[in-house]
């Protein structure tokens, strides 16, 4: 195989030190600061040929500042003024569980893998949003880690200028051995989803086994050094609500952060406002066993509401979408598996990213249509009656 390395000038695609890029007859043009390093299987799978369309003009003349104070572009500023610098990503809709609350008994349609994003397609949207100022990605799905190219995405989405943190949110399943992998990839945060510390009821509610392979992938999850470990729980009433506690109970001594979530409707999961454990009745529920818990001080744009049980190592959280929304600091936007855009995750409207990307259209009209989509987006999502009654996609489908 023969290979050419050239030197460019000025080159603004946003990646760290890229100074060259490597020509190949198999793999087209691939930057060098996606390679120095990287294991051979890497370099020649699916990075190949991307056909990123630069140009000079790639963010607003005069970018605002967040919170942060970091820069971020008129294409991610709704009508309302929030600032989006949160990218969520689905890498694919495929699921090694089938969770009551998030796919029907019946199971879901899933995309021809044809028109899904291939991860050349994802870089080229990726590069897009944080050369235009989003600085966290989430990565989701479905199930992330069934991806085979899981490690190759981490590796080369946390080379982009600008990104702070790149995260995933996963079921646990099969994270323990693929872990040191991905932290060494650039994987930066986990989210781990665990509704039940009962094995028999982790069964029921996934259709499948494996609570004691997510437990360990917690452990590992702390023993690699990510801290906090994210665990997120959604609270279904006559399901787990007799657990909060036991929940709670492991932030004593590590540095685990319990995320509780109200039960939330999306198609197919047969929601029932009575199976819906409001945050007020959770929190009583924790402070009646717990009375040292304290609220702490959060970010602007953040989703939950943080509190921390004196002399505990770890903390608590609530995510409140549905009794107190947090539309007003929303700073969240979705890219789904088939190419999708979706600004709100309760909103039924989206937009095609996936099809003027093979129509060969250039950064700015991407652009064009990503911020059209964005100024578009809503003061605020429904109320959860209403939300209940909106044709969406299954959780499945939008990723977790």
């Amino acid at each position: 195989m023969r290979r050419t390395v050239s030197k460019i000038t000025d080159w603004h695609l946003g990646f760290r030190n890229s100074n060259f890029f490597l020509v190949d007859s198999q793999l087209g043009w691939l930057p060098s600061v996606l390679t120095s390093g990287t294991d051979d299987h890497l370099l020649h799978k699916s990075v190949a040929n991307m056909n990123y369309a630069t140009s000079s003009a790639n963010l607003s003349e005069d970018p605002l500042k967040d919170k942060d104070n970091h820069r971020v572009s008129d294409m991610l500023i709704d009508s309302f003024g929030r600032m989006h610098t949160y990218l969520r990503i689905s890498l694919t809709e495929r699921c090694n569980l089938r969770c009551h609350y998030c796919m029907p008994p019946e199971g879901v349609d899933l995309t021809p893998k044809p028109q899904l994003l291939s991860l050349n397609e994802i870089l080229r949207l990726a590069y897009l949003f944080v050369t235009s100022g989003v600085d966290k990605i989430r990565l989701t799905g479905g199930e992330p880690t069934v991806r085979k190219d899981i490690e190759e995405a981490c590796f080369h989405l946390s080379k982009l200028k600008g990104l702070k943190t790149l995260a995933m949110t996963t079921n646990g399943l099969t994270l323990a051995r693929k872990l040191p992998k991905l932290k060494e990839s650039g994987l930066t945060s986990v989210n781990i989803s665990l509704d039940t510390l009962v094995p028999a009821k982790f069964e029921f509610l996934t259709r499948r086994k494996g609570h004691e392979k997510v437990m360990e992938s917690i452990n590992a999850a702390i023993e690699v050094g990510y801290n906090p470990v994210k665990v997120n729980c959604v609270v279904m009433r006559g399901f787990n609500d007799d657990e909060i506690c036991d929940f709670v109970e492991l932030t004593r001594d590590r540095p685990i952060n319990i995320r509780f979530i109200e039960f939330m409707p999306f198609d197919g999961n047969v929601w029932n406002v009575k199976k819906l454990v409001p945050y007020a009745e959770m929190l009583d529920t924790v402070v009646k066993k717990f009375p040292g818990l304290r609220r702490m001080q959060d970010h602007p744009t953040e989703t939950a509401k943080n509190f921390k049980v004196d002399g505990h190592h770890g903390n608590v959280s609530f995510i409140t979408s549905m009794t107190e929304h947090f539309c007003a600091g929303c700073n969240r936007l979705r890219l789904l598996a088939d190419g999708n855009f979706k600004v709100c995750l309760f909103g039924p409207s989206e937009v095609s990213l996936r099809d003027p990307l093979r129509q060969n259209a250039s950064d700015d009209e991407l652009r064009e249509i990503i911020g059209a989509a964005v100024k578009r987006k809503k003061a605020a999502h429904a109320g959860m009656f209403d939300i209940a009654k909106t044709a969406n996609r299954p959780m499945i489908h939008i990723g977790g």
